[in-house]
C-alpha cells in the first residue's frame, strides 16, 4: 500500500483549498442568491459588507475535510493503479486503468466530502455580518462546528448527506477525467519520459485536468462556470505541484525513475 500518497494528498489538498476558497465563496453566493449578479459585482459587496474575512467563512472545516478527502482520492487512486498493474502482471498502467481508477476514487472521496461540503455551502450563503450593529440580524451558525452540531441536531447524520448521490454521479466521471488529462498531458509533455515530469509540466498539466473536470452540465448548471474553470487551474495547479514534492520527498528507493507516476502504455 502506498500511504505516502495518503499523506501527501492530505497536505496538497489543504493547500489547494487555501488558494481557491475566495473564488469558491463567490461562486458559491452567485449560483444561490439573486443579489449576485456577476463575480465583481458579488465579490464588491462581499468585501464592502463583511471584509476579507466573508470570502474566507467556514473555511476551518473544508480544509480540515478536504485534506482527507484528496488523502482519500490520491490515495485510493494510486493503490487502484497498482492493483490493476499487479493483476495483469506488472508494468504500467494503460489509459482505461487511469480512468478506472479515477472513477473510484471519486467514489470513495465522496464519503467524507459530503458533510463538510454542507457546512461549506450553508456558511457560504450566510451573508449575515458578525460586524453587524444590534438592528442587524445575526448569522444563524455561529462557525463550522456550530454548523455541523446544528444540522445533525435538527436534521439527523442523514441531514450531513444531503446530496450524496449527485456528489457521486458528478465526482465519480469528474475525477477520472482529472487523472486521465493529468497523465496524457504530462506524458505528451514529457516525451514518453521514465522520469518525474518538470514542474513546469506538473504545474499546466495540473491546472488543465483540474479546469476540463469541472465542466459539468448544461443551461443553469453552467451558472458561474467561468470563474469554476478561474479557481480551478491555481487550485489544480498548487494540488499536483505539493503532491508531487511531497511525494518525492517522501519517496524511496528506485521506483522513482523506474516509470512515470501517473504513467501509462
Amino acid at each position: 500500500m502506498h500511504i505516502k500518497d495518503f499523506v501527501s494528498g492530505s497536505l496538497a489538498g489543504a493547500c489547494g483549498v487555501a488558494v481557491g476558497y475566495p473564488l469558491d465563496t463567490v461562486k458559491v453566493r452567485i449560483q444561490t442568491q439573486k443579489q449576485f449578479t456577476g463575480i465583481w459585482q458579488c465579490a464588491a459587496e462581499t468585501f464592502s459588507k463583511e471584509g476579507v474575512h466573508g470570502f474566507f467563512k467556514g473555511l476551518s472545516l473544508p480544509i480540515t475535510t478536504i485534506s482527507m478527502t484528496s488523502s482519500v482520492v490520491f490515495g485510493t487512486y494510486r493503490n487502484c493503479l497498482q492493483c490493476l498493474s499487479q493483476a495483469r502482471g506488472g508494468g504500467p498502467n494503460t489509459k482505461p486503468e487511469v480512468f478506472l481508477s479515477g472513477m473510484l476514487a471519486g467514489i470513495a472521496q465522496t464519503s467524507v466530502m459530503s458533510p463538510g461540503d454542507i457546512v461549506k455551502v450553508r456558511l457560504q450563503c450566510q451573508t449575515e455580518s458578525k460586524r453587524g450593529g444590534t438592528n442587524m440580524p445575526k448569522p444563524r451558525y455561529r462557525g463550522p462546528v456550530h454548523c455541523l452540531l446544528s444540522i445533525v441536531k435538527e436534521e439527523g447524520f442523514k441531514g450531513l448527506y444531503k446530496g450524496a448521490l449527485p456528489l457521486v454521479l458528478r465526482d465519480a466521471p469528474s475525477f477520472a477525467t482529472y487523472f486521465l488529462t493529468y497523465t496524457t498531458i504530462c506524458e505528451k509533455l514529457s516525451d514518453g519520459s521514465k522520469k518525474r515530469p518538470a514542474w513546469g509540466v506538473v504545474m499546466l498539466a495540473g491546472g488543465i485536468s483540474g479546469m476540463v473536470a469541472r465542466v459539468e452540465g448544461a443551461g443553469v448548471f453552467f451558472k458561474s462556470l467561468g470563474i469554476n474553470c478561474l479557481r480551478a487551474f491555481p487550485v489544480n495547479m498548487v494540488v499536483f505541484v505539493t503532491y508531487e514534492v511531497l511525494n518525492g520527498f517522501l519517496q524511496t528507493g528506485h521506483d522513482s525513475v523506474e516509470q512515470p507516476r501517473f504513467g501509462f502504455e
